[in-house]
């Protein structure tokens, strides 16, 4: 059963009351969906956005009834300006965008999003594209797999198991998601192999964001998310990893500072003035009992910004 992260902190942090126009930009599970829309009622409106046909599919048949005040939109985040100029919605009240993967996404096999059950290597959220893990492990170089592997999951045996999967696509194809686990294992040295995460996170954290662009999108997503806010309206993102952590914090410090001109300068020259103000000095994280009852939670930091 998905259990989404940070539920009641994000919603909070949104500052929605009836009538808001929300853009929920990862649907996924659809619990954040269904919690704003029992604040904003009938006369708000909910956009709800997922490059994954099923996440969209599966929240309808959960909303069951008719929901005219609801959008349903199969697309990615980064095209949120496209989404709403053809929704003819020049702006909203607040977006929320959590950048895990549902439960759904990870137990579904077939996907072969997880390394906990042996499934073809797939990884895509948009099953439309055709760049697949298997893809990559099997016809990618040596050199761009070190490079994928060291930069997007910050695996620091990166160069020893991009050379085994070389040297086992030599013989055989690499199929399924248990055999580039193996081939992890043989890669990377006994004593690494039991500390808090399994020895297959890394990896598959950086396949699944070659695959889907993760870290290209967010970048052009936060910015277009700010630009479509209205006076006071907030933006909360929810990540679960370094990477997508300092995009985050770096783009919200960006658009919070005013003037970059030196000290000494009398007057300002560069014209830049502040978008927004960070709600969220330091992220909020999980507490003890949510990570105790959805351990998925535990890397989970929540960031909010509020449009100046």
């Amino acid at each position: 059963m998905h259990k989404s992260v940070l539920l009641d902190e994000s919603i909070e942090g949104l500052n929605i009351r009836q009538g808001s126009i929300v853009v929920d930009a990862t649907l996924g599970g659809g619990g954040h969906s269904n919690r704003i829309l029992q604040i904003i009622g009938k006369k708000g409106k909910l956009i709800a956005i997922d490059q994954d046909l099923e996440a969209i599919e599966n929240f309808k048949k959960q909303s069951g009834e008719d929901r005219s005040n609801v959008y349903c939109v199969k697309d990615n985040f980064s095209n949120l300006k496209n989404i709403l100029q053809e929704l003819e919605i020049e702006f909203v009240d607040a977006i929320l965008a959590d950048l895990g993967y549902s439960s759904i996404q990870l137990e579904d096999a077939s996907r072969g999003m997880s390394f906990l059950a042996d499934a073809p290597l797939d990884m895509r959220l948009d099953r439309q594209k055709e760049l697949k893990a298997g893809d990559i492990v099997n016809n990618y170089s040596q050199g761009e797999i070190k490079r994928i592997l060291k930069d997007y999951g910050e695996e620091r045996f990166a160069g020893i198991i991009a050379k085994k999967i070389a040297d086992h696509r030599k013989i055989k194809e690499i199929e399924t998601t248990g055999e580039l686990v193996e081939i992890i294992r043989q890669a990377v040295p006994q004593k690494h192999q039991h500390g808090k995460i399994h020895v297959a996170t890394k990896t598959f954290q950086a396949l699944r964001i070659e695959i889907n662009r993760e870290l290209e999108v967010l970048e052009e997503f936060i910015p277009c998310a700010m630009d479509s806010l209205k006076k006071t309206g907030r933006l909360a993102i929810i990540s679960f990893h370094s990477l997508e952590d300092r995009i985050v914090k770096n783009i919200f410090r960006k658009n919070a500072r005013g003037c970059i001109c030196p000290p000494d300068f009398p007057i300002c020259q560069c014209g830049q003035a502040a978008k927004v103000k960070i709600i969220t000095k330091k992220p909020i994280v999980p507490g003890e009992m949510e990570v105790s009852e959805n351990p998925r939670a535990r890397s989970a930091k929540l960031r909010i910004c509020e449009k100046i």
